[in-house]
């Protein structure tokens, strides 16, 4: 897809972040010059084209008092990676799910999850409950809680060529 200047200007928006108004993208559209469904029109064709992967919304969980934040990484055989994986990405307490490489012998986990919690006793139990139920007793997992906050934020773009 070959991007206009207009396109361009609409990705620079966006990548700030919608406006916490009504209709964000009749607030965009005014800033631009736009409709509302010529911003959404140019979105959904930057989406289908692939240039925008997806829009997504960052949630500061600590500011909602969810301080306890724990990566659990699961040691889980290849074969059955989707499925483990599917099952933990449809509990409502996990925000990520996603397979990397191992590096064994010191790292044989490929699966990773999140799990936010109000404190770490929350997290230990929800992790239980989630073990139970899918019946992952006999999967090896470690739990590495933050210890560190990280600033959230959208990708940005410059003006030099993507790759």
């Amino acid at each position: 897809m070959e991007l206009t200047i207009t396109d361009r200007a609409l990705l620079a928006a966006v990548a700030e972040g919608l406006p916490l108004v009504p209709a964000p993208y009749h607030a965009i559209g005014a800033a631009m010059g736009l409709s509302e469904a010529e911003v959404r029109a140019r979105l959904a064709n930057m989406a289908a084209a692939g240039v925008i992967k997806r829009l997504g919304v960052i949630v500061r969980h600590r500011a909602l008092g969810y301080t306890a934040n724990a990566m659990v990484v699961w040691d889980v055989a290849d074969r059955a990676i989707g499925r483990v994986a599917a099952a933990l990405a449809g509990e409502p307490t996990v925000t990520l799910c996603y397979r990397r490489p191992r590096h064994p012998p010191n790292w044989p986990y490929a699966l990773f999850c999140m799990i936010h919690g109000r404190d770490r006793a929350a997290v230990r139990a929800t992790l239980s409950a989630m073990i139970v139920r899918h019946g992952l007793e006999d999967l090896p997992h470690a739990v590495l809680f933050s210890g560190r906050c990280f600033v959230q934020r959208g990708a940005r773009y410059t003006g030099a060529a993507a790759c």
